[in-house]
């Protein structure tokens, strides 16, 4: 079994990004597609079902599987071709985000679609179908995807573009890892001038006023992202859009594209390691502390202004400080996303957030973004707004917080609303079903039996929205 002929001794327990869930499984690292069919016919074989797993930076179950195999695609990260005259590239799934960009920039490229974190795998990006604070224009990535080779529990290897088994293209891309394991991804770059974005900063009084910004401008704008501060004042926040330089707009453009121009400092203000900065976030982690902090950052964006930041300190703001997630404490953190039609965003936002701080819930940290819809099976996307909401958990609030949650669902499924797999933890097949629709799941489940007949791909996620 090409080193896999039987499990691991060990039975290790995995977390979620949040450090909210946990749950144990033995795990493979194949560094081949035949290791990969090695794995799958040892499952079936001994009755255990395979969860993919990229970097597990996800925020709720979608990369755990209790009980049984974890495929674990990180060492599979290879780049088999790259053309820069182009900008096409096709690498395995566990390169990451932080590797192809390091790959292209030097060449005048930039990833059309990123995370938030630049350590996710393609792998899992593809299987989530990321997006990011550029959707409104440039869609999630799979929309940049030209063609990728997967392997099925059943031992075929099959690729797929929007015009090749274009129905396993849209329905894979976004599927959570549950009807094969991608083997090589070829992707598209996005062509960049220089190394630098303008951001141009406002700030926002209302929730009403907050929507109305994004709405309009960000048509003019190459990104646009928005902060809530979720605690003390309805409405206040900051608005951040972003537009490619050019050459002509920036003297120093090649050496801005230089690998060593992009990195994020290690140190805050070059003497503390940033590695020990959630130990110091820790005390301020609770409904006081984290009041204080958003009442400074809003007070600090009231004056609107326009600065010049790298691609990668954009972006990447969850590696600003490693570990900041920790800083939760022992219970950890979850996500909560929704998105919503730009006709009923501002009434289920106010619901939502009103809600929060009348039961004592109140969220740390509020994200919005700017959304269109796309093709894709399991899509997540409306035409409209997303709201991302940070949570922290504690043993005593769990329960209730836990029935707001599920209170937020319903909100959001009478106005229209969806929801997108790699967040939230809470989900029920039922609401899924809402806002999927029966055709949808019903069209998923015969690719799921036709791709995988005995069932061999499962995780948490998997089972806790399609049971």
């Amino acid at each position: 079994m090409n080193g896999f002929a039987s499990l691991p001794s060990a039975f290790k327990r995995f977390e979620n990004f949040g450090h909210s869930l946990t749950a144990g499984a033995y795990r493979f690292q194949p560094q081949t597609a035949d290791e990969i069919y090695a794995v799958f016919q040892f499952a079936k074989k001994n009755g255990l079902t395979i969860g993919a797993r990229g970097a597990g930076r996800s925020y709720n179950d979608a990369s755990l599987n209790g009980g049984g195999i974890l495929l674990d695609t990180s060492a599979m990260n290879r780049f088999l071709e790259w053309n820069p005259e182009t900008g096409q590239v096709r690498c395995e799934p566990g390169v990451t985000i932080e590797q192809l960009w390091q790959k292209v920039l030097p060449d005048g490229w930039w990833p059309p679609v990123v995370s938030g974190t630049m350590t996710t795998t393609l792998g899992g990006c593809l299987s989530t179908n990321i997006h990011g604070k550029n959707n409104f224009q440039m869609g999630p990535i799979g929309e940049h995807v030209l063609e990728f080779t997967a392997l099925l529990p059943t031992g075929a290897e099959i690729a797929c573009s929007p015009k090749k088994n274009g129905d396993l293209f849209h329905a894979m891309i976004g599927g959570l890892g549950m009807l094969g394991i991608f083997t090589s991804i070829k992707l598209q770059m996005k062509k960049m001038e220089s190394g630098l974005l303008e951001i141009h900063a406002w700030p926002t009084k209302t929730l009403q006023g907050h929507l109305a910004f994004i709405e309009e401008n960000a048509p003019k704008y190459d990104y646009i992202v928005g902060w809530l501060d979720t605690i003390n004042t309805l409405g206040h926040g900051q608005i951040h859009a972003a537009n490619y330089l050019h050459k002509n707009e920036d003297s120093n453009a090649p050496q801005n594209m230089r690998l060593e121009n992009q990195h994020l400092p290690s140190r805050i203000f070059g003497v503390m390691p940033k590695s020990l900065l959630h130990y110091f976030m820790t005390p301020f982690v609770n409904n006081l502390g984290w009041g204080l902090v958003n009442r400074a950052k809003y007070l600090a964006s009231l004056r609107p202004h326009t600065f010049r930041q790298s691609h990668a300190a954009f972006h990447f703001l969850l590696d600003y400080v490693p570990n900041w997630e920790r800083a939760a404490g022992r219970g950890g953190l979850i996500q909560y996303q929704s998105f919503l039609p730009k006709e009923t965003t501002l009434p289920a936002w106010t619901e939502m957030l009103t809600l929060a701080k009348k039961r004592g819930l109140p969220s740390y940290l509020g994200v919005t973004k700017r959304h269109r819809p796309d093709k894709f099976l399991l899509t997540h996307a409306v035409d409209g707004f997303s709201l991302a909401l940070d949570f922290k958990i504690t043993d005593r609030k769990r329960a209730a917080l836990s029935q707001m949650l599920q209170d937020y669902d319903r909100i959001v499924i009478e106005h229209g609303g969806r929801f997108y797999f790699a967040k939230n933890s809470e989900t029920s097949a039922e609401t899924a079903q809402a806002f999927l629709g029966a055709e949808t799941i019903a069209k998923f489940k015969k690719l799921k039996k036709r791709c995988d007949p005995n069932g061999l791909l499962a995780s948490d996620l998997y089972r806790r929205i399609f049971k």
